[in-house]
């Protein structure tokens, strides 16, 4: 069941990330909105724990899942301008 929430919150924070920053090079699909989203709650996480907001083994909520994957969705607008 566990599996199925992740996919679940990272879908819907990959939404509300592509909702508040759109671009021309964004990412489309059911799968890699996904994807953006659970890939957002790791950078979260990972930023989180670096800047001691978040303890080992301690995950970032929604709001750092929408956080990393508007970062996620910079540098893709970034990389995607560059090729």
């Amino acid at each position: 069941m566990g599996i199925i929430w992740t996919i679940l919150i990272g879908f819907l924070a990959g939404l509300v990330a592509k909702f508040f920053y759109s671009g021309p090079n964004e990412p489309r699909g059911f799968i890699l909105t996904t994807v953006l989203g659970i890939v957002g709650a790791l950078v979260a996480t990972y930023l989180g724990q670096a800047i001691g907001w978040y303890r080992a083994g301690e995950g970032a909520g929604f709001i750092g899942a929408i956080v990393g994957a508007i970062i996620i969705l910079i540098a893709w607008g970034q990389l995607a301008r560059r090729t």
